[in-house]
């Protein structure tokens, strides 16, 4: 147990220079902090993110955020403890009332959750990611394939009716840091390619740290990808996956990308030539968030060839995890600990996903900070992939600065694994 002797919390500013919520809490072992998360393009079924309104920052302040842990989650907590971290959670849950975290704001509980898994590691005299692995009784570790988004287009870029995100998956590797590597070294190959054909103002960056050239076709961003994996000398073992965010582009049963329209059937279509022209092998939020007819087509169609990827479908919750399973509408989850809003919630989804034989993809938000939590949540976890943008930027690099640190140990200690070397057309 982990006795908790004060909460406090602050607004402070994420890597788009938007307020969200650091939280302190203390204990007997020392003070601990965590910084919440925040996204750009939403699920409508996420936990509910408190915002304040009105003039200043433009009415994305979370100085009510801020006030809920101050004066309604601090005083509730001080002096208790718990052996567990859902019992915490639990009670958070309850203390909230609602069934989208409205009460409090998802934004205040999260902090709170986060800072009390680091304590309760701190009691154990155990890394973060070894007091997960030891919730999971996992002897040992392995690390993730990386998904870095080098090409940034939608609402990450300024742009309509677009693609969001174009990553690169080095999979074919001995180990995280060889993955990496090659992974960073693509990456300024391309960033080379694109000012010698667009000139500079093509390597301005995303929201993720990819690069937004003004290429309005997806065949074009992806040929050149090919072109730049190929040039760094990693054809075949560097492989291409996208983040759709269909939601974005869809209306009324059609979908618009660029200037073109498509029924579902066609865009199932057209997404099967990409994955065969290009060797695609991860398509996230091809289908809009609830447009479950549209997500069972997909997964027919490709799902045995490729992972299927929920995220706004899927929002990290269980229960609508237990829908896509019944509808047989994906077979991967896009874990964010911000969409449900409680670790030990995020950790049931990852427990309910992998019972049924899905791939899971832990995952940061496109407004980030320097806190590197979720590293441990995928290395303890064995989730055996990640998704922490493009190796730019040090609120991305931190979580992947991070993983070298964590591998390094585990390679001392001989309990690490890299999980490209069990890759297959399904993760």
């Amino acid at each position: 147990m982990a006795k908790i002797l004060s909460i406090r919390a602050r607004q402070v500013l994420d890597s788009r220079g938007f307020p969200t919520v650091e939280a302190e809490l203390k204990t007997p072992k020392g003070t601990f902090s965590a910084i919440v998360p925040s996204g750009a393009s939403t699920g409508v079924h996420e936990a509910l993110e408190l915002r304040d309104g009105g003039e200043e920052f433009a009415g994305k302040g979370v100085r009510k955020a801020v006030e809920n842990v101050n004066s309604i989650i601090a005083p509730k907590l001080t002096g208790q403890d718990f052996f567990l971290l859902e019992d915490l959670d639990h009670f958070l849950i309850s203390l909230d009332g609602t069934e989208n975290k409205s009460g409090l704001g998802a934004n205040a509980i999260l902090p709170v959750s986060m800072c009390y898994s680091r304590a309760l590691a701190a009691e154990g005299n155990l890394e973060l990611f070894e007091y997960i692995g030891k919730q999971m009784n996992n002897r040992s570790f392995v690390m993730p394939v990386p998904q870095m988004n080098v090409i940034n287009g939608g609402k990450h870029a300024g742009r309509e009716n677009d693609i969001q995100e174009h990553m690169l998956m080095p999979i074919d590797f001995a180990s995280f840091s060889d993955a990496l590597r090659a992974g960073a070294e693509t990456y300024h190959v391309l960033k080379g390619m694109l000012k010698k054909k667009f000139g500079e103002q093509s390597i301005l960056l995303g929201d993720e740290g990819g690069f937004a050239p003004k290429m309005e076709k997806l065949d074009q961003r992806l040929e050149l990808m090919l072109k730049a994996i190929e040039e760094a000398g990693y054809a075949g073992k560097i492989k291409i996956a996208l983040d759709c965010a269909s939601s974005e582009f869809y209306d009324n049963g059609v979908y618009k990308i660029g200037e073109e329209k498509f029924s579902p059937e066609e865009l199932v279509d057209y997404y099967s030539v990409m994955v065969k022209r290009f060797d695609i092998v991860s398509i996230e939020d091809g289908f809009a968030e609830d447009d479950w007819a549209g997500w069972k087509l997909m997964n027919s169609k490709l799902g045995a060839k490729i992972q299927i990827v929920g995220d706004d479908l899927l929002v990290t919750n269980v229960s609508r995890i237990n829908t896509a399973l019944k509808e047989k509408a994906c077979n991967a989850l896009l874990l964010k600990i911000n969409q449900v809003g409680t670790i030990s919630e995020a950790i049931d989804s990852f427990k309910t996903s992998r019972r049924n034989n899905w791939k899971v993809i832990v995952s940061h938000r496109s407004g980030e900070s320097e806190d590197s939590y979720i590293s441990d949540l995928v290395a303890g976890l064995c989730a055996g992939q990640s998704k922490f943008g493009a190796p730019a930027r040090s609120e991305r690099n931190a979580k992947y600065n991070r993983l070298l640190h964590i591998e390094e140990t585990l390679t001392e200690k001989g309990k690490v694994s890299f999980a490209g070397e069990k890759w297959n057309s399904r993760g």
